[in-house]
C-alpha cells in the first residue's frame, strides 16, 4: 500500500435513500475518494417503507473506509465533515440514546388519516405560512409522529428524541443532537419566520422540544467527533448542512439569486435560490431553506424524468444503450415529426399538481421509428422543464443560465435540446458529485478555511463549459407551446375518464 498523502480536505457524507456516498474533497474542491455503501428497504406493508437504523451507521461507516483508502487519505488529515441527504425519514432514540424501531422512511405513507387530521386542525393555508409546504402530506415527520402517538403510544412514551437520519449520523459522529434548520421545513414542525420550531406544532403532536435537537444554519459549526468513531479523529468539526438538493445546487455553485439549478435524475428537480421569504401566493410550490442562512429556495419538482428513457430502454428498446438511443435520436428533426409526448407517467407535481395525471403520446403514426420516441421523451422532459421554469418566474425568479446535473447531463443532445426549448445557455460544472461538494463547501466554511459560503464557492467550483442555444431554439418555441396546449386540455380529464 502506498503512503497516505498529506493533504488537507474535508468530508462529505450523502445518506440517500438505498445508499450512504462518502466523498473526500481538497479545499479547492478537487475530488480525492468517493465511497458507497447501499441497503435495501424494507416494505413489510403497502404504504409501509422501513430500515433498521443502525444500519444508516454501518453504512456510513463502510463508506468512509473505502473512500479514505481510494484517496489514500489518514483520518488525520480531515478538517471537517458535513451530513446531508433524503429529507424526512425519522429515527427515534431512548433517553438512553439507543433506536427504539426501524426508521420511517421519507417514502413511507401510512400516516394518511394523521395527515388529515393535521390539515383539519391546522388549515392547509396556515401550514403552508408556517412550514413553506404547500400540501399537508402523510409523509412528513408530523404526520408520522402523531402516527407513533396513536398506534404505539407506549413506544411514542419512551422516545428521548426525534432525529431525521442526518442528525442521527451527526450523534453518532459526536453524542450531540445538532440539527441543520434548511434540513427541517418538510417536518411540518419548523417555523420559517420565527427560525424555531414551532411551538403551536410541537404542543398537537405532544413533542416536547427537549426531545428535539438543537438548531444550527448550513454551514454552522455544530459538533466535532467524539473519540475514534466512525474512522474520523476526535475533535474533527462537524458543520450543519442543508438537504440534497439544496447542497446540489450549492455544489453546482447556483446558490445566489439569478441563478438556477436542474436535476435531471430519475425524477426532475429544481432549485431557484432567494435572499428573502418567497411563497407562491397561488399555492403550486412548497418553499425551503438555502445554502446559507436567511436564504430560501422554490422547488419544483416531478416524479418522472430520467426514469422515463430508463424504462424506454429497458422495456422498449431491443438491448440498446443510452448512448445508441442518443445516436438516434440525434438523427431525428426538432418536434420528433409530430410525436408529442406528455410525460406524467407517476402523476404530475407541478406546475399542475395531480396525482391521477399519465402518460399521453399523441401524433403516433406507422412512420414513428424507435429513434423518434427516444427523441420525444428527451424532448418532453425538456418541456416539462420549461414549464416550471415559467412558473419560477411567475414567482419572482430571475435567471440568465441553467446549471445542469443529474445522469442526463451526461447527454450533450439532451443538453442541447433543453438549451433550445428554454432559450437559455446549459452550464456544466466541473465536478460529477455536485451534491456531495455542496456539503463538502459547508464543511469547510465551518471549518474556517473560507471565511464565508460565496468565497467557498469561488474557490471549490470551476465551470466545465456548456451549451448555447442552437438554431432549433425557435422551432421548439412552437412545439412547446403544442406541448402546453395538449398538456392544458388533457390535464382535466385525469382521474375523471
Amino acid at each position: 500500500m502506498s503512503l497516505k498523502q498529506k493533504i488537507s480536505c474535508v468530508l462529505a457524507l450523502d445518506i440517500g435513500t438505498t445508499a450512504v456516498k462518502a466523498a473526500l474533497f481538497d479545499l479547492q474542491g478537487h475530488l480525492l475518494g468517493l465511497g458507497t455503501d447501499e441497503y435495501t428497504l424494507e416494505t413489510p406493508r403497502p404504504d409501509y417503507v422501513e430500515l433498521e437504523v443502525q444500519q444508516y451507521w454501518f453504512s456510513t461507516q463502510t463508506a468512509l473506509q473505502k473512500a479514505l483508502q481510494q484517496a489514500q487519505i489518514a483520518p488525520e488529515n480531515i478538517l471537517s465533515v458535513a451530513v446531508t441527504g433524503q429529507a424526512e425519514t425519522l429515527i427515534l432514540l431512548d433517553r438512553a440514546g439507543q433506536p427504539l424501531r426501524k426508521a420511517i422512511v421519507w417514502l413511507d405513507n401510512r400516516a394518511v388519516d394523521q395527515a388529515r387530521e393535521i390539515e383539519a386542525h391546522f388549515s392547509l393555508l396556515k401550514l403552508f405560512r408556517m412550514s413553506g409546504q404547500n400540501e399537508m402530506l402523510p409523509c412528513w415527520p408530523a404526520a408520522k409522529i402523531l402516527w407513533l402517538r396513536q398506534q404505539e403510544p407506549e413506544l411514542f412514551a419512551r422516545v428521548g428524541s426525534f432525529l431525521m437520519v442526518e442528525d442521527y449520523i451527526v450523534y453518532k459522529l459526536s453524542g450531540e443532537r445538532a440539527s441543520c434548520r434548511a434540513l427541517l421545513p418538510s417536518t411540518l414542525y419548523y417555523d420559517l419566520k420565527s427560525r424555531d420550531y414551532s411551538s403551536e406544532m410541537l404542543s398537537f403532536l405532544r413533542v416536547d422540544r427537549r426531545q428535539l435537537p438543537a438548531l444550527y444554519d448550513s454551514g454552522e459549526l455544530c459538533a466535532t467527533c467524539r473519540g475514534n468513531v466512525g474512522g474520523l479523529l476526535p475533535g474533527t468539526k462537524i458543520a450543519a448542512a442543508a438537504l440534497d438538493q439544496v447542497c446540489g445546487n450549492l455544489g453546482c455553485g447556483a446558490a445566489a439569486p439569478g441563478l438556477l439549478s436542474e436535476t435531471t435524475g430519475c425524477a426532475l428537480a429544481l432549485c431557484a435560490p432567494f435572499d428573502h421569504l418567497v411563497y407562491d401566493e397561488q399555492g403550486r410550490l412548497s418553499t425551503y431553506l438555502g445554502a446559507k442562512a436567511n436564504s430560501f429556495v422554490l422547488m419544483p419538482w416531478a416524479p418522472n424524468a430520467g426514469m422515463l428513457l430508463k424504462h424506454f430502454r429497458d422495456e422498449f428498446s431491443g438491448g440498446a444503450s443510452y448512448q445508441e438511443l442518443d445516436r438516434e435520436a440525434a438523427q431525428v428533426p426538432p418536434g420528433s415529426d409530430g410525436l408529442l409526448l406528455l410525460p406524467h407517467c407517476s402523476g404530475s407535481v407541478s406546475p399542475i399538481a395531480n396525482p391521477k395525471a399519465r402518460g399521453v403520446a399523441y401524433g403516433v403514426t406507422l412512420q414513428h421509428k424507435r429513434a423518434h420516441w427516444a427523441r420525444a421523451i428527451l424532448e418532453a422532459v425538456a418541456y416539462l422543464l420549461k414549464d416550471n421554469l415559467e412558473l419560477l418566474r411567475e414567482c419572482g425568479a430571475d435567471f440568465q443560465e441553467v446549471r445542469s446535473l443529474g445522469g442526463a447531463a451526461g447527454s450533450r443532445l439532451w443538453l442541447q435540446i433543453k438549451a433550445d426549448v428554454l432559450q437559455l445557455p446549459i452550464i456544466l460544472t466541473e465536478s460529477n458529485e455536485a451534491t456531495a461538494l455542496g456539503a463538502a463547501i459547508l464543511a469547510a466554511v465551518a471549518a474556517g478555511v473560507y471565511p464565508d459560503v460565496e468565497t467557498a464557492v469561488s474557490s471549490m467550483v470551476r465551470k466545465a463549459g456548456g451549451l448555447q442555444p442552437g438554431p432549433d431554439s425557435e422551432a421548439y418555441q412552437e412545439y412547446f407551446q403544442r406541448y402546453r396546449k395538449l398538456n392544458d386540455l388533457v390535464m382535466p380529464s385525469f382521474g375523471v375518464l
